[in-house]
């Protein structure tokens, strides 16, 4: 596939590491080792065949067609491509049933889903009924949203989504010295539905997502939140949550003012038996206590 980019789409490479190439297009689409893999859509392969098919949507004809060269023409012919469509957020539904429904399934407090609703940083799509999650620069303008499926596992950025500026939950007071770092927006919230859950004040710290493992949103953060000292990385414990702490922590040691300001605290979600995020840690919590409250209930009903 590496070969076939540089061949004939070389616009679309774009260098995300040492040994690792992402597109242009797709920046969650990592290549490297002779693999390709499109995290947020969950499908890769090894060859430029798997990738026409999988990600630009071609039929297996004509997918092996574009590659013996019937159907693609040499790069100096290749139109060029459309300048990108301007973001604009998903038409709104007049109520939020299906997204609170959804959330309060997934264990998310309700308090905390009011606060994302007051703040307009989440609501329900008018269409397909998606939570639509939204990211906003520090003078309130939406620069950025993900849609998130209630009813499957669809998830997808908005065309024209700036992810410098991902979907957060501030603290109260703006000048909090504390942030957590979490990949997906739902595990931001259940973090803070966590230290709610065990009596803190979940209003203490800021919550930021990632929208996977790439350090920009949180960069982008620290810098427009100047008094931040303490960041606990809070991703995802596999394979690919402990390459983006080291990403994370990296980015912050190259960055001469966060590198003296920041001190890093590595939060790890707990081990495998408990889920491999912060969701399912809550979720597991949830049913754990639900479970006692009903062994509480059969005591005192014997008694």
């Amino acid at each position: 596939m590496l070969s076939y980019l540089q061949t004939y789409e070389p616009h679309e490479l774009k260098r995300s590491g040492p040994s690792e190439y992402c597109t242009r297009t797709h920046d969650s689409l990592k290549i490297s080792n002779g693999k390709w893999c499109w995290n947020s859509r969950g499908v890769g392969g090894r060859t430029a065949l798997d990738y026409l098919i999988k990600v630009r949507g071609m039929d297996f004809v004509g997918a092996v067609e574009a590659l013996c060269g019937y159907r693609s023409p040499p790069p100096s012919e290749r139109p060029k491509p459309k300048p990108p469509k301007p973001f604009a957020l998903p038409a709104a539904s007049r109520c939020a049933t299906a997204i609170v429904s959804y959330l309060q399934s997934r264990g998310i407090d309700p308090d905390i889903m009011g606060a994302c609703f007051k703040a307009g940083t989440l609501y329900e799509s008018r269409r397909y009924h998606n939570c639509v999650f939204v990211g906003r620069d520090p003078t309130g303008r939406a620069r950025f949203a993900c849609l998130r499926g209630t009813r499957d596992n669809f998830r997808i950025d908005v065309e024209g989504s700036d992810k410098r500026y991902n979907f957060s939950l501030p603290a109260a007071d703006r000048s909090c010295p504390r942030l957590a770092v979490a990949e997906s927006p739902i595990d931001a919230l259940s973090l803070a539905t966590l230290v709610k859950l065990y009596g803190g004040d979940w209003q203490s710290s800021h919550y930021i997502s990632l929208g996977g493992t790439a350090p920009r949103a949180m960069l982008q953060f620290l810098h427009d939140h100047p008094k931040i000292t303490q960041v606990s990385l809070c991703l995802d414990n596999d394979k690919a949550g402990t390459l983006g702490i080291e990403r994370l922590e990296q980015a912050i040691q190259e960055d001469p003012e966060l590198s003296k300001r920041v001190t890093l605290i590595y939060h790890n979600p707990p081990p495998a038996e408990y889920g491999k995020d912060y969701n399912e840690f809550l979720c597991q919590v949830k049913s754990a206590q639900i479970q006692q409250r009903q062994r509480e209930g059969v005591r005192q009903a014997s008694i």
